[in-house]
């Protein structure tokens, strides 16, 4: 049966999760109070809806396709390409609730192996298609919509069925998986050796190891096993050119590290099929906590000592007075009134939740605890840090009852050097407020470093009935302005980008830089058909 756009968004939610997408009664009224009146937005449409253009797949390469793949992986309904025709962005969603112009592939094809993976896009390359690479589909920036670029046609590669754990070596801790596996899979695959990857994005429950690496994510369990390209230790791409493999030992002197080049690449120089990642033994204890500090800035100050001491959490995750505020109102229970009563009692006037996930590490905790005592933390215990771990997932399903509600929701994220943490905090927030009128502006630092932190807002604010789209993007565009100038801070710290942040690339990397991923491109993928439009190539 073809499957709805509905339920290609839904398909890997559980039971549990699909309730968590709910919004409670009392969350509503306090968005009623903060937001003022919410008008109901249009519901998701039906695929009937969208006007899906017919296939410009030429014949001779959908037959080439159908013999390299299977008939039956060569898919060319209109509800299946509708399932690949974007990712999970504020205007991804709209575009299903309001329907118009997509960009829908030419079809979708899942290779079974590697081997299928180079040969489809051999058949691409000598008939002009363009190939857009598929994972779970949970890009925020643009990075999967099926752009044709100078192609005659696209389609979509779903890498589903490259699902494969290929080999685990326990003596130096290495596992090769293929990249279409989901991050539950990879850590279910891997507990059976007694292993775990330990990376954890919000994304985790759909994303796969490919798109991280292709992506250069970065979990919640950064401070403690690293964002996802210090795990990569090899990468095997189908490219145009043909196959790459990178990374035989685990330090090089060998020239440049070329597997910097393929992480983060977003599909545009190749197609990642395997990746060798640095695994570690499954943790014997994990706890979760939370303190209270007074203001942002103390926060981020304990947040940066604990880094430049090497006494981070696994999970480092602290809250401005805004989203805290916010948090603690959405939940309910426990009231805001009477916490702060509580932390005012002990000099909390401006809460900020500082969330710490420890898994194992007992010596660094008790160090750590000193530490945020010194500097004035109020503990919550683990109630505080178990009820985060068990809503983390949360929020991304939470949008959809946002959006039904009229609500304009979304995210986006940056980093800087500690020394203009503060300055960058400030620019952003103006920006966002000042394009929106009074929006909810929340903001957290979710991945610390002995240098610098990123930062990660959230915006909520009654959505434009007659100009959603156009709402925030220009929001959008502020907040970018805001992050760019006088090279303030990066235009991403793990989005990625896509096609949203490409305006803002060269400003980042100068002109020699564009020139460098030009070149790289040339050598890869002469022809140009690689994920096209992304990375601004």
């Amino acid at each position: 049966m073809t499957e709805t756009v509905d339920q290609r968004l839904r398909s890997a939610w559980t039971p549990a999760s699909a309730e968590a997408a709910a919004l409670p009664p009392h969350a509503v009224r306090w968005l009623t109070r903060r937001l003022g009146p919410l008008e109901p937005g249009a519901p998701v449409a039906p695929d009937t809806a969208f006007a899906v253009p017919d296939s410009r797949l030429p014949d001779a390469a959908r037959t080439a396709l159908a013999d390299v793949v299977g008939a039956s992986y060569l898919r060319l309904g209109p509800g299946e390409r509708l399932g690949r025709a974007g990712g999970l962005s504020y205007v991804d969603l709209l575009r299903r609730r309001y329907p118009g112009v997509l960009p829908v592939p030419d079809a979708v094809v899942s290779p079974a192996d590697p081997g299928e993976v180079q040969r489809v896009l051999d058949v691409c390359v000598a008939h002009g298609v363009g190939v857009v690479p598929f994972g779970g589909g949970t890009s925020v920036v643009g990075g999967v919509a099926a752009l044709r670029g100078e192609c005659e046609a696209v389609v979509t590669l779903d890498l589903e069925r490259l699902d494969r754990l290929v080999s685990v070596d326990p003596v130096s801790r290495l596992a090769v998986f293929e990249a279409g596996v989901r991050g539950p899979d990879a850590e279910r695959l891997l507990a059976a050796h007694g292993f775990t990857l330990g990376h954890v994005p919000q994304s985790f429950e759909r994303a796969t190891l490919g798109g991280f690496a292709a992506t250069r994510s970065a979990g919640q369990a950064s401070s403690g096993y690293g964002r996802f390209e210090d795990m990569v230790q090899g990468v095997h791409l189908a490219t145009p050119a043909g196959s790459w493999r990178l990374g035989v030992a685990p330090a090089s002197a060998a020239g440049p590290d070329l597997r910097a080049l393929a992480l983060g690449s977003e599909g545009t120089l190749g197609v990642l099929t395997e990746v060798t990642v640095r695994v570690r033994p499954l943790p014997t204890r994990e706890r979760y906590e939370g303190v209270v500090l007074d203001g942002f800035q103390r926060a981020t100050d304990a947040v940066r000592l604990l880094a430049q001491q090497g006494l981070l959490a696994d999970v480092t995750r602290v809250s401005d007075e805004s989203e805290t505020a916010v948090s603690l109102a959405l939940k309910g229970g426990f009231t805001t009134a009477a916490l702060r009563r509580y932390l005012a009692a002990r000099g909390v006037r401006e809460p900020c939740l500082l969330i710490l996930g420890w898994h194992g590490r007992a010596p660094q905790r008790r160090r750590a605890r000193a530490l945020l005592r010194a500097a004035g933390a109020v503990s919550l215990g683990r109630a505080a840090g178990q009820a985060w771990r068990h809503g983390r997932f949360h929020g991304p399903r939470q949008r959809d009852a946002l959006l039904d509600l009229g609500v304009c929701v979304e995210t986006l994220e940056t980093a800087t050097h500690w020394s203009r943490l503060g300055e960058l905090y400030e620019a952003v927030s103006t920006a966002l407020r000042d394009s929106l009128g009074d929006p909810v502006v929340m903001c957290h630092v979710s991945h610390a470093y002995e240098t610098g932190a990123s930062l990660y807002f959230t915006v909520l604010t009654p959505r434009d009935p007659h100009d959603p789209f156009g709402q925030w993007e220009r929001a959008k565009r502020a907040a970018g302005d805001a992050i760019t100038e006088g090279g303030l801070g990066t235009i991403t710290h793990h989005h990625a980008v896509g096609t949203d942040h490409a305006p803002y690339l060269r400003s980042e990397v100068g002109d020699v830089g564009v020139a460098v991923l030009a070149a790289a491109k040339r050598a890869t993928d002469p022809t140009g058909v690689l994920n096209p439009g992304k990375l601004g190539l």
